[in-house]
């Protein structure tokens, strides 16, 4: 079996700092490789894999502002899209687009759907609903005017992370600075609970961060580290107490609440979208509904034994799980 598996390009694969929709097609890549698949990874030509790579566009458009971000996707998903007799399937990891060739194509395509960036692009998805497989990333994400082959949880590289029996005392936000993200709430919530808070990611709203999180950054209590890679992410989830995860949205899935996991860290997150499928209450950490629920369990955390949250990740969403179950999927496909 023969697979190309076509990353976005927004970013590098495996990304260096943000991505996680590049790094699931990297884990996916990866994992298919060590399982013995001829596979290809479409991706930014600056990206790496244990497999083949191939690729037309040079950079992240992200990565490289001088870059047009449709003039790439264009160019990246129809390189592909002329080379798909080549290959038994393809996975799609880059959403709605490449979806409009695939009734031009003999070869099958699997899309994984990370999410619905807005109701108005499930037309597309619809529109190809007879010909096409989709995998949600949670039970929570599914669109009722859709099919499904499957749900495949995001797997997650056990080795890319410590277990941490004794972490520091400090607190964890680790994502978008963004509203959708709760950034500013994991603020409240650690100046409430008097604790250190450690905030790492891209800011993706600049007049949020600098109306709800830099005036906050004083450095000693309220700490802001920007984007962090993947040695620094693993120091950071691994000596963390908890991660504070408040979101304002429905997440589809939630990445670093897993990587969290495995460090043993728990994880206290607002009880929306795929949370109450990820985390398991008083176990790997806490669902809570506001603010006020959060700051009462910080003190709770202590009460988390971090060995057992770490062995519910790894049993739950191990890569190992993962593909297993896309080669299912993959086989099902080809029988059909």
């Amino acid at each position: 079996m023969k697979i190309a598996v076509l990353a976005p390009v927004a970013w590098r694969t495996p990304p260096r700092h943000y991505g996680p929709w590049e790094q699931v097609a990297f884990n996916i890549a990866e994992g298919l490789v060590k399982k013995g698949f001829d596979t290809t990874l479409f991706a930014t030509r600056d990206s790496y894999t244990s497999g083949s790579l191939d690729g037309i566009v040079e950079k992240g458009y992200e990565e490289d502002k001088t870059l047009d971000a449709k003039v790439s996707e264009c160019l990246h998903i129809s390189y592909l899209m002329e080379k798909a007799d080549e290959y038994d399937i393809i996975h799609n990891h880059f959403d709605f687009l490449p979806l409009t060739y695939s009734a031009l194509i003999n070869t099958p395509v699997i899309t994984t759907i990370h999410g619905f960036s807005s109701e108005k692009i499930i037309p597309v998805y619809k529109r190809y609903n007879a010909i096409n497989y989709y995998i949600s990333i949670s039970n929570s994400d599914r669109s009722a005017e859709l099919n499904y082959l499957d749900t495949i949880y995001h797997g997650v590289e056990e080795s890319a992370f410590s277990f941490n029996e004794k972490p520091s005392d400090y607190l964890l936000y680790f994502g978008r600075i963004h509203p959708d993200k709760g950034t500013y709430d994991a603020i409240q919530i650690a100046k409430a609970a008097d604790k250190k808070l450690i905030i790492a990611g891209i800011i993706q709203d600049k007049n949020y961060f600098k109306e709800k999180v830099e005036p906050f950054a004083d450095g000693e209590q309220i700490i802001f580290v920007g984007t962090a890679g993947p040695e620094k992410r693993k120091e950071l989830f691994s000596n963390a107490i908890a991660l504070l995860h408040p979101i304002y949205f429905n997440e589809p899935f939630g990445l670093s609440v897993v990587e969290a996991m495995f460090c043993g860290t728990p994880v206290i997150a607002y009880n929306r979208g795929s949370m109450p499928e990820i985390i398991q209450n008083n176990l790997s950490g806490f669902l809570v509904n506001n603010i006020d629920e959060a700051i009462d369990s910080i003190s709770a955390v202590e009460i988390i034994d971090r060995r057992k949250c770490y062995e519910y990740a790894v049993d739950k969403f191990s890569i190992d799980t993962m593909i297993e179950k896309y080669i299912n999927a993959y086989s099902t496909v080809l029988n059909k």
